[in-house]
């Protein structure tokens, strides 16, 4: 059965990609979503929001970004692979596409405070950066331990003006910095509008991150058409944590059978070693952060701890969109360690002089895992740039 005729890959009114999605919100947060949910397309078709955001985006962020022909990659891997520059983005990954529309639509709202989460720091850094733009408060959550290992992203916020908050509960990762940031919007209902980074979260966050992020692959359909004379590859590749970049390289592929989705996940360790964040090899239905999605879970429904070398991956679930494209057949979904993510990252830098960050290594490792041949044509979503991860490179090169 093809997945794409009888599937929709777009959220229902309420929210939900088959039987994922919807909004699972205490109630003190319910004026806060209901308004964005009731407004947010409106607001998203509105000719001078549209104008502004594609002037930013032209601008400010710098689209379009390249699509590159990675000429000694698709010669080591028997086929024709291009990279999808992500990593040429103003703050140098993909997340400022989202945050710039969202605080437009946070000022069109009347919002004076910005919150946020962040895992591997970039999407922090990039809310702290319109906020500097816009002038507007910035309070970013961000897990200690990932504070550690990211601190020129730390650094890079407190410059930009943002207040850094640790979350010192858990894991103190990425899981548990959103939790800190839902419970700061609980006590701020009224004045603050939340960034979320990823398709993750209550609706209507996974189809408007979804919406911020599809930039990438409009882009790409019209760049490859210029190179190849088609619009459509045969793969698209990313990695996927909770899953923005992944939903933005899928979003105008989705409906097309012809063009092979493929998400990769963090092994970790290995997929059975208890660490790991494989969410679709692991999880089972549950609620996380808002939502009805896949999480790694325990029997009773206790969040069991994700690892992950890359901070960006390091997260016990996945958006409802992607356990849709799961659950459906319509996305292959595969599972990368870190030791083969690290490897990865090496060659690319030294095939093609691009230093990757630690989440986009996780993609360029799965090639290996595809039957590929010389007629096929890639896209390798290469959701950032590596400076933030420099010291973990270090250490590995001894």
């Amino acid at each position: 059965m093809n997945a794409s005729t009888t599937t929709n890959f777009h959220p229902d009114e309420e929210g939900y990609y088959g039987r994922f999605g919807g909004a699972y919100i205490p109630e003190m947060l319910h004026r806060n979503v209901a308004e964005l949910r009731s407004r947010y397309k409106e607001l998203l078709e509105d000719p001078s929001f549209r104008e502004e955001y594609a002037q930013l985006l032209r601008d400010y962020v710098g689209r379009p970004t390249p699509l590159f022909f990675a000429e000694r990659l698709s010669r080591l891997h028997g086929t024709q692979v291009y990279l999808k520059r992500e990593d040429l983005c103003h703050t140098g990954a993909h997340k400022i596409n989202n945050t710039v529309g969202q605080i437009l639509l946070a000022q069109r709202l009347g919002k004076k405070r910005i919150i946020a989460e962040t895992g591997a720091g970039q999407h922090g850094v990039a809310t702290a950066t319109v906020c500097a733009l816009k002038g507007i408060e910035c309070i970013v959550y961000m897990g200690e331990k990932d504070m550690e290992r990211q601190a020129p992203n730390v650094a890079r916020m407190r410059m930009l003006g943002a207040t850094v908050r640790p979350a010192t509960s858990g894991s103190k990762t990425l899981k548990d910095a959103t939790n800190e940031a839902i419970r700061d919007w609980i006590g701020h209902p009224h004045d603050t509008h939340y960034i979320i980074g990823s398709v993750v979260g209550p609706h209507p966050y996974p189809d408007l991150v979804a919406r911020f992020q599809s930039v990438i692959s409009a882009e790409v359909r019209r760049q490859l058409h210029e190179r190849t004379g088609s619009e459509l590859p045969t793969h698209v590749v990313a990695c996927v944590g909770g899953g923005s970049n992944a939903a933005g390289a899928f979003y105008h592929f989705l409906d097309e059978p012809s063009v092979q989705i493929i998400a990769v996940e963090a092994a970790g360790h290995g997929v059975e070693s208890g660490r790991s964040a494989a969410t679709t090899r692991l999880g089972t239905e549950g609620i996380l952060h808002g939502s009805r999605s896949l999480v790694m879970q325990t029997p009773d429904g206790q969040v069991v701890e994700p690892h992950s070398i890359s901070a960006g991956l390091d997260y016990p679930g996945i958006g409802p969109l992607h356990a849709h494209l799961h659950a459906s057949g319509r996305g292959q979904f595969l599972c990368v360690t870190d030791e083969d993510a690290l490897n990865a990252s090496f060659e690319v830098a030294r095939l093609e002089g691009i230093i990757p960050a630690l989440e986009t290594g996780h993609a360029f490792a799965a090639l290996r895992q595809l039957d590929l041949n010389e007629k096929d044509v890639v896209v390798v979503c290469l959701s950032g740039r590596g400076d933030k991860d420099l010291a973990t490179y270090m250490s590995a090169m001894g």
